[in-house]
């Protein structure tokens, strides 16, 4: 088990879906975000949703809550869960990429070092801030961020100690954005949704 904390982000206002994606049905369970919570729990000691509320899920889980009037943002995640955890840093996962396993998530961990600031998985088609590793030495320029509606993860990222680990396979982090998205990924192969 990893001791790092988990945060699955489930806050975003999931615009090109067209409905709430944290509560679509997948994987056997009635939510994503409670497929999420149930796979990434058998990996992790502490697994904690990033939301804007509670009151959506359907099922136990630790929750962070964002501050009140703050943007959709992940940045608002970031300063909720530094603010509320006691850690150095965190690992942070998007709701919507249900194919990121153990394999990947064990190599960001083996990249990562005291003397950096992140740790981000990087596939041909980009860098995904949101698969990865942020440390507390980020806190004040995410409370700056927030503050300033500024919620640019990659400049972020390029402006400090960020290491990008490279993987080959683009589909194991495959965002659910838009209907289509979901429908492909409702139609893989039950083995995949499961850590090994």
């Amino acid at each position: 088990m990893f001791t790092i904390a988990c945060i699955l982000f489930a806050g975003g206002k999931s615009s090109r879906m067209g409905s709430d994606k944290s509560l679509l049905p997948f994987g056997g369970c009635s939510t994503l975000a409670e497929f999420q919570t149930n796979r990434l729990s058998k990996l992790f000691n502490h697994v904690y949703i990033s939301t804007k509320t509670a009151d959506k899920f359907d099922f136990e889980a630790h929750f962070i809550l964002d501050s009140q009037g703050v943007d959709f943002a992940p940045t608002a995640g970031f300063v909720s869960a530094f603010r509320t955890l006691e850690c150095e840093r965190i690992f942070v996962l998007s709701v919507d990429t249900p194919f990121v396993g153990e394999e990947a998530i064990r190599a960001l961990l083996e990249a990562d070092s005291p003397t950096l600031d992140a740790v981000i998985a990087k596939t041909p088609s980009g860098s995904h801030p949101l698969c990865g590793i942020y440390h507390r030495s980020l806190l004040q320029e995410f409370e700056r961020m927030l503050r300033e509606r500024d919620h640019r993860l990659g400049k972020l990222l390029s402006l400090n100690q960020t290491r990008y680990v490279d993987f080959s396979n683009d589909e194991a982090f495959a965002n659910l954005n838009h209907p289509h998205e979901y429908h492909e990924a409702l139609s893989r192969e039950a083995v995949l949704f499961m850590p090994t």
